[in-house]
């Protein structure tokens, strides 16, 4: 019989990639999602009626028991960035993992991943950071066997922040960084994929493993890699951490009192502390090596999809050939 798995964010940037990678391993994908209709993206994945999106409330045990009835397998994909309404930290990053991971547990499902993130830490300043530990810590508790993914900085198409930062090229000469000297290793959105999928169907040990690409670098590096590969000189601007902490305390702030008519999606005083640390991973982590996956770089994925933000966009190569030519007298 065919083996089912949910996921839940199964619609989301990460979620979409290990819903299509189990769908075509020949799996049914159950995709737990807030709102069903907006994630019909994902039926396509598979044949008709393979992949299903269906409502779930992970703050609510019944739903998340509904939507697991059945399972062979779970994936936790849910996660946010940033506080808005009833959507905190600790409701979903920790609760809601301790709450799949305890009704997982309780309906006897054979496997589990949790998609967690590097620099989870239960003393760091950040509260993303910590609901990030804290969801870790109830899933080993509800669920031992659980393999918990850490990835850093995640790029790919749908990306928030290759795409998000050269969309801001198009209206300013200025490029403002917070912590510019923090380090990532950004890794490929369906690396991560390949990892979740390698949980589920192999004999993949139980524990912790951090995912991180073959490249290492600045957040003013990688600025400046996405500059050239969208063709544009702009000047990076280096906020200083005191000064990003005025901004983002302002625009939660303005959050707050707006009663839902601003959302603060530029700069949070959260946002602000993660980035005082370095995303990397540690060096004593296991992690792609030991799942048997190689990480593919930034180089081979970056120029497939930040050519929508050049002057010129897919044609940009064109003309740069043919001035070519013609500086060169042919």
């Amino acid at each position: 019989m065919t083996q089912l798995v949910t996921i839940f964010g199964g619609s989301g940037f990460v979620g979409r990639y290990i819903a299509r990678r189990m769908a075509k391993a020949g799996w049914r994908v159950r995709v737990a999602v807030r709102r069903p209709n907006q994630a019909l993206h994902v039926k396509p994945y598979g044949a008709v009626g393979q992949v299903e999106p269906v409502f779930c409330n992970i703050r609510d045990d019944a739903s998340v028991q509904a939507v697991m009835q059945g399972a062979d397998a779970v994936v936790n994909c849910v996660g946010i960035l940033g506080e808005v309404g009833r959507n905190r930290f600790d409701a979903v990053q920790a609760e809601g993992a301790g709450r799949i991971a305890r009704i997982a547990a309780q309906l006897q499902v054979a496997r589990l991943v949790h998609v967690s993130a590097i620099g989870a830490d239960v003393q760091s300043d950040s509260l993303y950071q910590r609901s990030k530990a804290e969801g870790e810590a109830q899933v080993i508790q509800h669920f031992p066997g659980a393999v918990i993914l850490r990835p850093s900085i995640i790029f790919g198409v749908e990306d928030q922040f290759f795409n998000r930062f050269a969309a801001m090229t198009r209206f300013s000469p200025f490029l403002p960084v917070v912590g510019a000297d923090t380090r990532f290793q950004p890794v490929y959105v369906d690396d991560v994929a390949k990892a979740a999928e390698a949980a589920l169907s192999r004999d993949i040990a139980a524990g912790v493993y951090e995912l991180g690409g073959p490249d290492s670098a600045t957040f003013q590096e990688l600025m400046q890699i996405m500059l050239a590969e969208i063709r544009r000189n702009r000047i990076i601007l280096n906020v200083p951490f005191f000064v990003a902490g005025i901004m983002g305390g302002v625009l939660d702030i303005a959050q707050k009192v707006s009663l839902g008519l601003f959302t603060n999606t530029v700069l949070t005083r959260d946002q602000v502390r993660n980035l005082r640390r370095d995303n990397l991973v540690s060096d004593d982590a296991i992690g792609f090596s030991e799942l048997g996956i190689t990480p593919i770089p930034m180089s081979a994925v970056l120029p497939s999809y930040l050519w929508i933000h050049r002057q010129g966009g897919q044609y940009k190569a064109i003309h740069e050939s043919a001035e070519q030519l013609r500086n060169s007298g042919h």
